[in-house]
């Protein structure tokens, strides 16, 4: 009978639960890049706007023009205070994907650990019986030799 692994189910499933964990965080990580991405757009959006807005008042502008700039400005900031909500939201949450996912490596290197030390443990029992095989043999095939 070759070696088996007592825990090895259990190292499965811890396993199973990493690579679930890394899943998770990879989405999360992608999550906050997209809502990040957002947020640079709108700043961009933004500054571009009040530079051209800038530009035209310099060569002069209606004042509906300025209150249209206005409600735009404005409505911009709504987007981008939403947009830093959800950066900081979606950071957070890859910031605890990030811990569950160390925690599950931990637990699945414990496992590995167990099972090298179980293995290492199996190997020098296995070598204990194969040398006590051994000298019983030479002891046998000394005897049979004075005989």
């Amino acid at each position: 009978m070759g070696y088996q692994y007592r825990f090895q189910k259990v190292l499965d499933l811890k396993e199973n639960e990493k690579e679930k964990s890394l899943a998770d965080y990879n989405q999360s990580v992608q999550d906050f890049e997209q809502v990040a991405e957002k947020l640079y757009d709108c700043l961009k959006r933004k500054e571009v706007l009040e530079t051209s807005t800038l530009n035209k008042l310099n060569g002069g502008m209606s004042v509906q023009e300025i209150r249209h700039f206005q409600q735009f400005v404005t409505n911009i900031e709504k987007t981008i205070t939403h947009y830093q909500k959800l950066v900081m939201l979606t950071r957070n949450k890859m910031n605890e994907m990030q811990v569950k996912l160390m925690q599950k490596n931990i637990e699945v290197k414990k496992y590995e650990n167990m099972k090298e030390k179980h293995l290492n443990v199996y190997l020098d029992d296995l070598k204990v019986v194969e040398n006590k095989f051994m000298d019983d043999l030479s002891i046998q095939s000394y005897m049979n030799a004075r005989n």
